[in-house]
């Protein structure tokens, strides 16, 4: 593990995790930002912040892509408390081989034409809020900290101090947890760079729809009020949508991304399996748990189950509108029953099984990111949900 002083300017749901084994590339070794810690920038218990970064080359020297990994969040004091004692809590149970450098993140031009050879970063991410966290206030009894809106801010000074500053074309992206962080803090990283720089953002499964679940009620809702309280996140979400809702529900892609002005690139399935299983069939809202094997393994669910999950996915469709249609913004929407997609390599570009219209991913965000058409696709051929392997 590397260490760098920075001496430049500036009941946790474990299923969302992104833990990736396909290639064995791992890019470069973790840094530290030792400096950041002064600032009050840290991770929950109190270390450094983290990411790892693999160096552009050829004609790539002068793009940047930012990648925030994954891992779901935090809501009470021990649910966080818990995460000190893993990656995702904190720097010091970090390793390089933690996270590999597949998918949108590869150095192969074969796997990856259109990013292999940028500058790539992924932020490390050890706070459980979005990096959207900011409370002064250390707890004395656990010494947990929310701080991730200066733990975003600390690894993209250090960035910019490495030469991002002077980037051509940049691409804010992330999965899971870190595809809500790469909407919510969109317009804030277009900011960083001047107009004539091309700066765009890309969320692979991370518009969690607000939707009702099994009971008929929107219980997850709960679920981010408590973090957005915790975390005094509210401070750091768009203030357009704050004035005019609760700030939990502006933590919902759905409610935030009409403000969100930099272009926009969503990455999707409408058969999410982590929001059929926590947010459509939680253990509270199906107490009985008929829906267990069934969100699990949907070769086990009976025909009124599929029919509940097609119900779920026109429910998603309709919280995806929103988005708009503009050529800024651009969609990839499957129908496959799985959670995250950019970082697995077959995924992205390898298996023809993941593609709409011929198209695999890795050329679709491609095609967007450059301005090479309009990439805005729905798949439409295949309402049942499928694992998508061939």
């Amino acid at each position: 593990m590397k260490v760098r002083s920075n001496k430049w300017l500036p009941h946790s749901l474990v299923s969302i995790f992104i833990l990736l084994k396909i290639e064995n590339t791992s890019g470069e070794g973790i840094t530290l930002i030792e400096g950041a810690v002064a600032k009050g920038a840290v991770c929950l218990d109190g270390s450094p912040p983290a990411y790892q970064f693999d160096a552009g080359f050829g004609e790539g020297l002068q793009n940047w892509l930012v990648h925030i990994q994954g891992g779901g969040w935090c809501y009470s004091v021990k649910d966080c408390y818990s995460r000190t004692y893993n990656l995702y809590g904190s720097s010091k149970n970090m390793k390089s081989s933690d996270y590999n450098f597949t998918g949108i993140m590869s150095n192969k031009q074969e796997l990856n034409p259109n990013f292999y050879n940028w500058n790539r970063v992924v932020m490390r991410y050890c706070d459980g809020s979005s990096f959207t966290g900011d409370v002064e206030a250390v707890d004395p009894a656990t010494n947990l900290h929310f701080r991730g809106a200066r733990v975003f801010n600390a690894i993209v000074e250090e960035l910019l101090s490495k030469g991002m500053k002077f980037a051509s074309n940049a691409l804010l992206s992330g999965s899971s947890a870190g595809g809500l962080a790469s909407i919510l803090h969109c317009d804030k990283f277009r900011d960083l760079f001047p107009k004539s720089t091309r700066v765009k953002c890309f969320s692979d499964a991370g518009y969690f729809a607000h939707v009702k679940d099994l009971s008929g009620e929107y219980k997850f809702e709960g679920y981010y009020d408590m973090i957005v309280t915790l975390h005094g996140s509210s401070k750091n979400l768009n203030p357009e949508c704050t004035s005019k809702m609760k700030p939990s529900l502006c933590f919902y892609p759905q409610f935030v991304i009409p403000y969100v002005k930099t272009p926009v690139f969503i990455l999707q399935t409408t058969y999410d399996t982590f929001q059929v299983q926590n947010i459509l069939a939680t253990p509270q809202a199906d107490p009985k748990g008929l829906f267990t094997k069934c969100k699990e393994d949907i070769n086990v669910c009976s025909s009124a189950q599929i029919q509940r999950l097609q119900d779920f996915r026109w429910e998603f469709l309709e919280a995806f509108l929103v988005v708009g249609n503009g050529t800024s913004r651009g969609w990839f929407v499957n129908n496959c029953f799985t959670h995250g997609q950019c970082e697995y390599q077959s995924k992205w570009s390898g298996n023809s099984a993941w593609e709409l219209n011929h198209k695999a991913i890795a050329q679709a965000v491609g095609d967007w990111f450059y301005d090479r058409g309009t990439i805005q696709m729905i798949d439409t051929q295949n309402v049942l949900p499928h694992y998508c392997i061939k």
